[in-house]
């Protein structure tokens, strides 16, 4: 397998940074387009599936920094949060695509995206609970945002991000996970 250039990292990742600031200004005459979407996680998950988790941290903590000194979302007070949601995303999915393998792409992807989502879901509710919203933060409330009211936006990254990395693989513009026979009759 051939590798990613750092060069091409370093593209892929400010591309993916640019995404957070306009995927949320695009879909902003939806109502509530950022819970029930959350653009934002697209292109830091794809960072970190795609570049690695140093490239999906970066992606994660500097996408929502500059969307909210751009775009003034997310606001200053919700920044912090959203930062460690990010970049968790960013370095989980990328530190498991390098570790899983299962022999089938799809199944690295999937297993790597989830693990990530709950990972993230789980850990941003922590420090949410006990750092950012101490003793005013409930299981109630971190399950409807995360999960329930988050719903559509988990069920369009599950099928997006695959079909993107997919997409990005038989371009060329990513180098194949596995030899090209393997892919053809896996995925």
């Amino acid at each position: 397998m051939n590798k990613m250039s750092k060069l091409t990292k370093c593209v892929v990742t400010a591309v993916c940074i640019a995404l957070c600031v306009v995927l949320p200004m695009g879909l902003h005459a939806i109502p509530n387009a950022g819970t029930l979407l959350s653009p934002m996680h697209i292109p830091v998950l794809l960072c970190g599936l795609v570049c690695g988790w140093p490239y999906g941290l970066l992606c994660g903590l500097a996408g929502p920094t500059l969307s909210c000194f751009i775009t003034g979302m997310p606001g200053m007070g919700y920044l912090p949060t959203m930062m460690v949601e990010l970049a968790l995303y960013g370095l989980i999915s990328g530190l498991l695509m390098h570790f899983i393998r299962a022999g089938h792409l799809i199944a690295d992807l999937y297993i790597s995206l989830i693990a990530a989502m709950l990972t993230g879901r789980i850990l941003t509710g922590a420090a949410r609970a006990l750092l950012f919203t101490a003793g005013n933060y409930s299981w109630k409330a971190w399950a409807t945002g995360y999960f329930v009211s988050s719903f559509p936006g988990i069920i369009l990254q599950l099928i997006l991000l695959p079909v993107l990395y997919l997409a990005l693989q038989r371009a060329h513009l990513i180098p194949a996970r596995y030899d090209n026979s393997r892919l053809q009759s896996h995925s």
